[in-house]
Order: C-alpha cells, then sequence, then structure tokens
C-alpha cells in the first residue's frame, strides 16, 4: 500500500482552498466593478424575489424607453417633412388669385413656377424615413410612396386639355385624386390609406391631396402651357388656389396633431423617467455593494491567494527527508 507524503496530502487540501479563494476575488472583482453583489440569493435570501421583480420593472422601463424614442425619431422625421411641404407652399394661393385679379402674367408665370417647385420638394419630404419605414406609406412602408412629379403633370395636362369646361376637369380631377382606380393612386401614390401605425400618416391624407392637387393645376397655368381652360383669369385657377388653402388649413390641424403625440411622449418620458428613480433607489438598497469596501476586501483576497500558491510550490518541491527533519 502506497502511502501519500504528507506534503502531498497538505498540498490536496490547499488547491481546494486555493480554488474557493479564486472564486471569490472573482465575485468580488465583479462587485467592486459593478457596485453590486455577485451573489444575490445568498445575499438577499428570502428577499430575492422583491429584488428580482424590481429587476425586472427597471428592464421593462429601459425597454419601454426604447420604443418611446423611435416614436419620437419618427414623428420629429414626420414633421419636419410636413413643416417643409407647408413652408414651401405658404403665401402660393395669395400671390395666384392677386396674380388671376390683375391679369398680371408676368406674376401668374412666376407663381406658376414656384409651384412646381414647391411640388417638387414636397414630393421629396413626403417620401422620408426613419430607418427602412418611409413615414407616408401608409402599411406599404418598405417602398418610397410618391413617384415622379412629371408624370403627375403629364397626368394632369392631359385632363385639363380632355376636360370642354371646368366643370368636367374638377369632376375628372375628383376622380383621378380620391377614387382607388385613380390615376393618383395607380401612377402617383404606391402607399396604402391604412396605417397600423396611430402615429402614422398616409400620403393620401386630404390635406396632402388638397396641397398636392393645388400646386399641380397651379403649375400647369403657367401661359407656356398653352391650356385653354387654365388661361387667362380662369376660375379653374382660383379654384386651384382655393384648394391649396385649404390643404394647407388642413395641414396645420395635422401638424397640431402630430405635436400632440410628441408632447405625449415626452410626458410619458418623464413618468418613466421618475419611476426609474424610485426603483432604482429601492433596487440599489437591496443589491448595492460598496465598491471601495469591495476594493479593500478583493486586495486582501488576493494577498491570501498568492501566498496560498506561495506555499503550494513550497510544499510541492518538499522531500521527505526535508519533512522529517
Amino acid at each position: 500500500m502506497r502511502i501519500p507524503l504528507p506534503s502531498s496530502l497538505l498540498t490536496s487540501g490547499l488547491s481546494h482552498e486555493i480554488k474557493a479563494l479564486r472564486e471569490q476575488v472573482g465575485n468580488t472583482s465583479k462587485e467592486a466593478v459593478t457596485g453590486r453583489y455577485a451573489d444575490l440569493t445568498a445575499h438577499l435570501s428570502g428577499r430575492i424575489s422583491q429584488a428580482m421583480l424590481g429587476k425586472k420593472a427597471l428592464d421593462d422601463i429601459a425597454q419601454d424607453r426604447v420604443h418611446l424614442t423611435i416614436r419620437e425619431g419618427r414623428l420629429d422625421v414626420a414633421e419636419r417633412s410636413l413643416t417643409l411641404v407647408q413652408e414651401r407652399a405658404n403665401g402660393l394661393s395669395a400671390r395666384m388669385q392677386a396674380a388671376l385679379g390683375s391679369s398680371d402674367q408676368a406674376s401668374k408665370t412666376a407663381t406658376a413656377r414656384d409651384a412646381l417647385g414647391a411640388l417638387e420638394e414636397s414630393f421629396a419630404a413626403l417620401n422620408a424615413r426613419y430607418g427602412d419605414r418611409y413615414l407616408f406609406a401608409g402599411d406599404a412602408t418598405a417602398t418610397p410612396p410618391f413617384g415622379n412629379v412629371s408624370d403627375l403633370i403629364d397626368d394632369v395636362r392631359s385632363l385639363a386639355a380632355a376636360a370642354p369646361d371646368a366643370a368636367t376637369f374638377e369632376a375628372d380631377l375628383d376622380t383621378y385624386f380620391n377614387t382607388p382606380g385613380g390615376g393618383w393612386r395607380q401612377n402617383i401614390y404606391s402607399g396604402t390609406d391604412t396605417v397600423s401605425d396611430a402615429d402614422a400618416t398616409p400620403g393620401s391624407h386630404a390635406s396632402i391631396i388638397n396641397i398636392v392637387r393645388g400646386l399641380t393645376v397651379m403649375a400647369l397655368s403657367a401661359p407656356s402651357e398653352n391650356l385653354t381652360l387654365l388661361a387667362g383669369d380662369s376660375p379653374t385657377v382660383h379654384t386651384a388656389a382655393e384648394t391649396l388653402s385649404a390643404g394647407q388649413t388642413g395641414l396645420t390641424n395635422l401638424r397640431a396633431e402630430v405635436g400632440i403625440s410628441q408632447a405625449g411622449i415626452a410626458r410619458t418620458k418623464e413618468s418613466l423617467d421618475l419611476e426609474e428613480t424610485v426603483l432604482t433607489a429601492n433596487f440599489n438598497e437591496l443589491t448595492a455593494r460598496d465598491q471601495y469596501e469591495a476594493a479593500s476586501e478583493l486586495r486582501e483576497l488576493q494577498s491570501n491567494l498568492e501566498a496560498s500558491y506561495l506555499l503550494t510550490s513550497r510544499l510541492a518541491n518538499l522531500s521527505l527527508l526535508n519533512f522529517l527533519r
């Protein structure tokens, strides 16, 4: 029977001690960094469920804040787009009606040109996206909702050229912009009328359509277009200017709704901040570890571990003869 040397017995016992010390060093090191107990179950005993509920509530707040930030970002981009649309159209209705009333062809030409420019910038603004989501596409958020302005101009030009009178042209425009099979939805707007996101506005919103409709007809009223129905002091162009004005009023109301949603998000975030402060204080009271104390304990553990390594090394080199001495 082989009898182990006393040094072997001592080394075996020390190895268990070293393993335990290493675990303590690892846990205490983590506590010194995080300021929380590494083993909450051991520290809290019967209060662990209370701490876990508090942690779950804090995690839920963090997730809610992520969702709110996404909503806030989308609304901010949408608000900037709608603001640009409104600002570019500002004053054009009054300018056109003044030009028509005074038979000022130069002013009418300049206003028609500016209406076309406003239309092009509005389409670009309404094709805005946040991340991979196009914000004015209804539920078809993967693709840009608005097509080419030139296609829209061509469509309405054809309607104006073919219409025998103003009433027919207005009826044709109603069909074009407001019916599912009309040219607006077939050729220009590829989004949907429905929106699953309560914060979103589809490009088919009445205020947007009125602005686009008014700007398009006004852009085609330039003398160079040679459209009889829109020439001179045309009642049809007057109607287009009034439609544009109505669209801007509707857009003001729409922007107010967006502002209300933005304010609601801001209030919710403030409420979450307050709730988080209270929950964090409660969670810290249960789980916080004094980092200075942990650092001091860590230094002591490391010294003990180094001493254990040194003792193990010496025991490993201890001969029977040296032991018997």
